[in-house]
């Protein structure tokens, strides 16, 4: 029984649906079936213990009239005079004074026995054959089987083109509802169904629908006031900046170039990340040996990492520029939110940024970077704009980011690149990229 419904639980909705279905018919089938089985015997035994007794009769009358038993005169009745074979219950019941019958309709001789008393201890039998009619039940039977076969089978059949459509709809929500969570907010189910049908897929569908436009919506408005506040502090921070310039050199100047320095660099963060938000970024991408590409980018970084494997041969298929504001922001985090040494790795296609910090937080690998963390113990833990840029840029390049907790402690951020052999006779050096 346990293992039935393991089985049951590891089928799909389609096959659970028509597994249930020809049971259901199959029980329906089989009760009919022996309710016409059961009719159709108390029919043939009503009828067989009636043309016994009236042979019985027949026979009792020839009996008294001639003091014999004359065959001819009673039909196809077997009548005896304390037969021998007569069933020994039947026999009592006569000797008892009561004229009755017994029927056997599974033997190997089917028949119908009718009996009464006669000449005071003796028994008169009549015994009629059943074997046309036991054959009769047996066909009868085996067309109920092959009826109920039939029915149970196209029960099936259309369970299973019923379940299967119901399942093609389920799945075509699943995968649209996964598309959206991926970022493809256009993606629709749409109808599913004749139009002018309501059922539960359609309202199911509609809701998807529903909820996919309605974030769309959220997620567009929010994506065009973050790019136009970024657009509009441009001006005022260019000017502030200029104003910075020409303060007199001191303490105070060089706190408000620095606070002036870090809006405008939060300033251009915001406006990446709503181009990446937009899918308004164009990646340029050429082959580039990855060993000295990422070397000259740690270097320009201004982060303390030795690069190990900077010698390697591989080549990948990347955007300098963009690869360089991956690397980078990996290597600014490390170094702001882990611990000395940082290392660089370059092994074939990919670059791991390793720190000996205390980690990534369990949030951030489990729901991925949040926008505005910071990893400031004043600010709660987190990651601010910078791992978000990185993964935003590494989707623009075909690239992936993998960020995991190594063992010792430490955070471990892995880029992986597409490979692409360099052209023949050509090697691309590493550009220096600027932000944004």
């Amino acid at each position: 029984m346990f293992s039935c419904r393991r089985l049951l639980h590891a089928l799909s909705l389609r096959w659970k649906i028509s597994v249930l279905l020809a049971v259901g018919c199959s029980l329906v089938a089989l009760t009919i079936g022996v309710l016409i089985h059961e009719a159709r015997v108390r029919q043939v035994a009503d009828a067989a213990r009636h043309g016994a007794v009236a042979q019985l009769v027949r026979v009792r009358q020839v009996y008294e009239l001639t003091g014999r038993l004359d065959f001819d005169k009673v039909g196809e009745a077997d009548a005896r005079i304390d037969c021998p074979s007569l069933p020994e219950s039947l026999r009592k019941a006569a000797l008892a004074g009561r004229r009755t019958t017994y029927l056997d309709l599974d033997g190997p001789r089917p028949a119908v026995w009718a009996a009464r008393p006669v000449g005071g201890d003796q028994v008169l039998s009549v015994r009629q054959s059943l074997a046309a009619d036991q054959k009769e039940l047996q066909d009868l039977d085996h067309q109920l089987i092959a009826f109920g076969v039939v029915v149970v089978s196209l029960a099936a059949i259309g369970g299973a083109a019923l379940a299967s459509r119901l399942s093609k709809d389920l799945r075509s929500a699943a995968e649209t509802a996964r598309r959206i969570s991926a970022g493809e907010l256009d993606a629709r189910i749409g109808p599913s169904s004749v139009p002018g049908t309501r059922n539960e897929v359609t309202e199911l569908s509609s809701a998807v629908d529903t909820m996919a436009a309605s974030l769309q919506r959220r997620l567009v408005a929010e994506q065009r006031f973050t790019a136009d506040v970024a657009h509009e502090l441009r001006t005022p921070l260019t000017g502030l900046h200029t104003a910075a310039e020409l303060l007199p050199p001191g303490r105070p100047t060089e706190l408000v170039r620095d606070r002036v320095s870090a809006l405008r660099t939060l300033t251009e963060d915001l406006l990446e990340v709503a181009r990446l938000d937009g899918d308004r970024e164009v990646a340029q991408l050429d082959a580039h040996r990855l060993g000295p590409l990422v070397e000259s980018i740690t270097r320009r970084s201004g982060v303390e990492a030795p690069v190990l494997g900077a010698d390697g041969a591989e080549c990948v298929r990347t955007d300098a520029r963009r690869l360089e504001r991956i690397l980078t922001n990996l290597l600014v985090n490390a170094r702001r939110h882990g611990g000395a040494p940082i290392t660089v790795t370059v092994a074939g296609n990919t670059v791991t940024v390793r720190d000996t910090g205390p980690g990534f937080p369990e949030p951030l690998l489990r729901d991925g970077p949040q926008r505005f963390l910071t990893g400031a113990t004043e600010r709660g833990q987190g990651t601010g704009l910078g791992l978000t840029i990185a993964l935003g840029q590494a989707q623009v390049i075909g690239a992936s980011v993998t960020l995991a907790n190594a063992d010792p402690p430490g955070a471990s951020a892995k880029i992986t690149l597409p490979p692409a052999d360099p052209a023949p006779g050509r090697e691309h050096l590493p550009a220096v990229a600027g932000e944004g």
